[in-house]
């Protein structure tokens, strides 16, 4: 399990874009996560020439893919795309358009790591740890809330288009992200960026933090903080009186399950140890709450 994200914003805002470059980011397979993306690879068949690489798996199945494609199945139960992209982005573009059964398939993998394939005569296992991206336009035309425009359906465009996602597997997305338009003078603007490098070494830094601090809890070094267990969320990531308050307000103003709280807890404390911080402070906490707040349904997961 990693944390989950949803881009969502009007056609050419560069959402595609930016989850193609998230492999750039992140740090090279470790030996053991080499062996375990390799042998997935072998058995569906697409390990080229045998040739190995520390880069993490970037899988981007199109939005008409069956469920068998997506976790596995046919007559030998391959793998599917959820094991393909173990240990690495699993990115489903246009993501409203997927067939509802495929998407709600995603549910357990997420949960649980694995992707279990039963038939009559056997039952294979296999994992399943990737990180979801999702990226979808905010309407079916595309263009709600973009400036001068105005959409014939009204406001039935948007809520009709997003209820396409059930709320169970919306609960689980934890990163919700406006990604607006750019227009040529943005374009024209220089802007300072940083490289690739930069944020991966800090990426790195933060996940080798992780690696610390559960290995002194027992648990294994690669656990990050999205798979912590749930008995550990609020002492790993304790929270201040003022934070504990700011918590409260928020899950009684957006109605957060419980899932919803424990998980906005886990990415507050991955935002304080990007940011190297010890204790997750107020700023952490209300970073994660807007990041959840962006497109919050306000209603409760099944």
């Amino acid at each position: 399990m990693y944390h989950t994200m949803l881009m969502s914003g009007p056609p050419g805002s560069g959402k595609s874009m930016l989850a193609a470059r998230l492999p750039s980011i992140l740090p090279a397979l470790s030996p053991r996560e080499l062996l375990e993306v390799s042998m997935i690879a072998s058995i569906a068949g697409e390990l080229s020439d045998g040739r190995l690489s520390d880069r993490r798996p970037f899988r981007a199945p199109h939005h008409s893919a069956s469920m068998a494609a997506m976790v596995g199945g046919g007559h030998k139960a391959r793998p599917g795309e959820v094991s393909l992209a173990h240990r690495g982005i699993l990115f489903l573009d246009e993501f409203p358009e997927f067939a509802p059964a495929v998407l709600d398939s995603l549910r357990q993998p997420l949960e649980g790591g694995e992707c279990v394939i039963a038939r009559a005569n056997h039952r294979v296992t296999y994992p399943a740890r990737f990180q979801l991206v999702a990226a979808m336009n905010p309407c079916r035309c595309g263009m709600a809330g973009e400036p001068g425009h105005v959409c014939a359906r009204g406001a039935r465009c948007v809520s009709d288009y997003q209820a396409r996602i059930s709320g169970p597997l919306m609960d689980r997305i934890d990163l919700r992200v406006e990604v607006p338009a750019v227009t040529a003078f943005d374009l024209m603007q220089p802007a300072p960026a940083e490289t690739s490098a930069t944020v991966r070494a800090r990426v790195t830094a933060a996940r080798e933090r992780q690696s610390r601090r559960f290995a002194a809890l027992d648990l294994p070094p690669d656990t990050l903080n999205a798979q912590m267990p749930a008995a550990l969320v609020e002492t790993v990531a304790a929270l201040d009186a003022a934070g504990a308050r700011l918590l409260r307000e928020a899950a009684e103003q957006m109605k957060f399950s419980a899932r919803a709280y424990h998980r906005i807890l886990k990415v507050a404390r991955t935002l304080a140890d990007l940011a190297g911080a010890d204790e997750v402070g107020r700023p952490h906490l209300a970073e994660a709450i807007a990041y959840r707040a962006v497109t919050e349904r306000r209603q409760n997961a099944a």
